[in-house]
């Protein structure tokens, strides 16, 4: 990780080091109801701490859309975030002015402060400079630790980068470090798992993965498509018939690149999308006009087991098949458990991330049991694409 500054590259004692977090938590009620994003926080927080800094907390929170609304304080975030650290956390009823710079001020070494949402302020996601150098001014250093916002040039994630000494907090240099190791330097063979409905939301990365990867694995409602394009009619199941060219195109690229397009060769078949609807499975060759392909069937997980066992990293993006309801779950837990047990033996690198990904690796058991999980969204999504991140940019040195 040269290219940037990690923690161990600056000096905080006795400083007031500004942290980017991602607080943006989900809310019932008034109370956190999944505090992973917290506790993913609490290396970076309490080293800083530990090393004598004043730690300052920014984030986001909701959609306020530039103006003050109760409903998205993060007034309850710090509380839960003090229970993620076993230690008190202060809170602003701003994130600039004087109300900002007396909490700040009022801070000890070592002890931690929650600012008010950066939203409130439309100033946060036009990247401001002026509002970026207010920010600013509350610390001599800021340390990012927030890869699932990196993906937006906003104030509090690339223009206070240029006005504050930046470095990448542990939870962003993890995530860097896999993802380096997934795609940019990966051990080869390199299998990339691509699941979820559409095609049309994941052309960018579809085109990026089969110029990295030496396999690509489809399944859930995408394969569907490229199945399609293939000249495979599969009844009623959720299929983008629109965009067969732009499949051919991928299995074009993906030829000239040598890479192997995997393709389920068998499906769990139902005629309606429900919990306890009968199903069989059947050759994708042999779907009946009122059925629907709601799972990769015990064939193609086989295969792909098999395509496990001659890999050394794989990264993986979206079930593969509609997980949420059994017995549509089972294609995704079989390859997912077989991922995660020569994940535990040393065998291979998994780095997985973005959309319905951490639900479906967690209920099929292996959530914390891949060498990486990235909880990241679009951020993660946006760098399988190849772009260049506007977040993670503002921190080379």
């Amino acid at each position: 990780m040269g290219a940037f500054n990690t923690l161990d590259d600056i000096d905080v004692a006795g400083k007031t080091v500004l942290v980017r977090g991602d607080l943006n938590v989900p809310m019932k009620d008034g109370a956190v109801t999944d505090t992973t994003r917290l506790d993913r926080l609490v290396p970076t927080l309490t080293e800083l701490a530990g090393k004598g800094a004043k730690v300052v907390m920014l984030s986001h929170f909701g959609r306020p859309k530039g103006t003050r609304k109760l409903e998205f304080t993060l007034k309850p975030v710090a509380d839960a975030l003090a229970t993620a650290l076993g230690k008190p956390v202060a809170f602003a009823d701003d994130c600039i002015g004087p109300v900002a710079e007396a909490a700040v001020a009022a801070l000890e070494p070592g002890g931690f402060l929650v600012l008010e949402n950066l939203r409130f302020y439309a100033e946060e996601e036009k990247n401001d400079a002026d509002f970026a150098a207010k920010l600013g001014a509350l610390g001599d250093i800021y340390v990012n630790d927030a890869f699932s916002a990196a993906h937006r040039a906003h104030a509090s994630t690339e223009a206070i980068a240029r006005v504050l000494p930046a470095a990448a907090g542990r939870l962003m240099q993890a995530e860097l470090e896999a993802l380096t190791d997934a795609l940019e330097a990966p051990q080869r063979p390199v299998l990339a798992v691509v699941g979820g409905a559409k095609i049309s939301t994941k052309l960018d990365l579809l085109g990026n993965l089969v110029s990295k990867v030496d396999m690509l694995a489809l399944g859930g409602g995408m394969a569907n498509t490229f199945l399609y394009a293939q000249g495979k009619d599969l009844g009623a199941s959720l299929c983008e018939k629109d965009m067969a060219d732009e499949a051919r195109t991928i299995m074009g690229k993906a030829a000239d690149a040598g890479c192997e397009i995997l393709l389920p060769t068998d499906g769990v078949v139902g005629k309606e999308f429900k919990a306890g609807t009968p199903s069989e499975t059947l050759s994708v060759d042999a779907v009946p006009a009122d059925g629907m392909v709601l799972d990769i069937g015990p064939a193609s997980a086989e295969m792909l087991k098999g395509k496990l066992a001659d890999c050394k990293t794989v990264v993986w993006n979206g079930p593969l098949g509609a997980f949420e309801v059994e017995p549509f779950d089972a294609g995704t837990n079989v390859v997912a458990q077989e991922a995660a047990s020569r994940t535990g033996a040393g065998a291979l690198l998994t780095v997985a991330g973005g959309g319905d990904t951490v639900a479906a690796l967690a209920h099929a058991g292996v959530g914390d049991k891949f060498s990486y999980v990235s909880t990241a969204g679009g951020a993660f999504l946006e760098w399988l694409e190849g772009k260049d991140l506007p977040g993670v940019a503002a921190l080379k040195k």
